[in-house]
């Protein structure tokens, strides 16, 4: 109980709880947007460098190649199994929105992640920045697929190909930006890394929880949104990222015993996109409606997965590893 309430008092996580709650009682606390993009350019570059470095003292094996085998593997079954159950309620679009974002990855929760493992003095392997970064692209490309695949109409009136589908979702702003900086931290030597560590280590869980006070009055702006839609996607919203999760936490165990590895390959799974995916659906799918995956990934998935996935991931990986 001493190790959970630790983890629950996490600043950072602190932070995007006061976020909620001056969002709930119409607080006009707010960062400004310029200061948000800025902060997350950073976190993006600041964890990229570091993972790429880490990748460069460990040697391409079996559990690397796996893990991101795996990573695209998850990437393309989740929005299956999504899609197949919101269409049961929603029509064609909008499923396969829904299943894009719940496919596709959220940056900030595996940042999220990292930082718990850094608070618990959990090491993981560099390569799952690069698993990671695989997944957002898949995710959005099946989601649409499976659109075009039981829509024709859709697909007759869609002029956005599957080339340029792919073009942007792999040309992302925060996919390039975060490969580019795993490559960059790939190349540096030991020295260059160090002269580096005061921009990407020593202010980094400041700036971290700047960013999900910000995160958290967005995502508690959300919440009362999902109130028009019904229960159904709060349901799923709320119990779907647990099962991906699992599913995720249960496969990578195949190629990986190491805790961190399994709890970012849990949070991988469990998380939902609410940048790339709504960017890439606005020019592809724009019958899809934003009002919907939006709120379910940002005002519902999000604080759940910071909340209590972390924390509730790493207590099962505790006991079996």
């Amino acid at each position: 109980m001493t190790s959970i309430f630790e983890n629950l008092t996490n600043p950072a996580l602190l932070f995007f709880i006061l976020g909620i709650f001056a969002s709930q009682v119409n607080n006009d606390l707010k960062i400004p947007d310029n200061s948000s993009k800025f902060i997350s350019i950073y976190l993006l570059l600041s964890i990229g460098f570091k993972g790429g470095h880490e990748l460069s003292h460990n040697t391409v094996d079996f559990e690397v190649f796996g893990s991101m085998f795996l990573g695209f593997l998850l990437a393309s079954m989740i929005p299956l199994i999504a899609f197949f159950i919101i269409k049961r309620k929603e029509n064609v679009e909008n499923a396969g929105a829904i299943a894009a974002s719940y496919g596709s990855v959220s940056a900030v929760t595996f940042v999220t992640a990292i930082s718990f493992l850094d608070f618990e003095h959990v090491a993981f392997g560099g390569h799952m920045i690069a698993v990671m970064a695989l997944m957002e692209a898949p995710a959005i490309i099946v989601g649409i697929l499976l659109i075009r695949m039981h829509n024709k109409d859709t697909e007759q009136s869609s002029s956005t190909s599957l080339k340029s589908i792919l073009s942007h979702s792999i040309n992302n702003a925060s996919v390039l930006l975060i490969i580019g900086s795993l490559i960059i931290g790939f190349l540096a030597s030991e020295r260059q890394a160090e002269g580096l560590i005061p921009f990407t280590t020593d202010i980094f869980k400041g700036f971290l929880a700047v960013f999900l006070l910000d995160m958290g009055i967005r995502a508690g702006r959300e919440i009362g949104s999902m109130k028009k839609n019904g229960p159904f996607l709060v349901l799923f919203a709320s119990a779907m990222p647990f099962v991906h999760g699992l599913i995720a936490l249960l496969l990578a165990s195949i190629f990986t015993s190491d805790p961190g590895n399994l709890l970012l390959f849990a949070i991988l799974g469990a998380s939902a996109s609410y940048i790339a995916v709504p960017a890439a659906m606005k020019n592809a799918v724009p019958q899809a409606n934003p009002g919907l995956f939006l709120p379910m990934a940002l005002g519902i998935t999000f604080p759940i997965n910071v909340i209590i996935g972390i924390p509730f991931y790493f207590f099962i990986i505790s006991k079996i590893v």
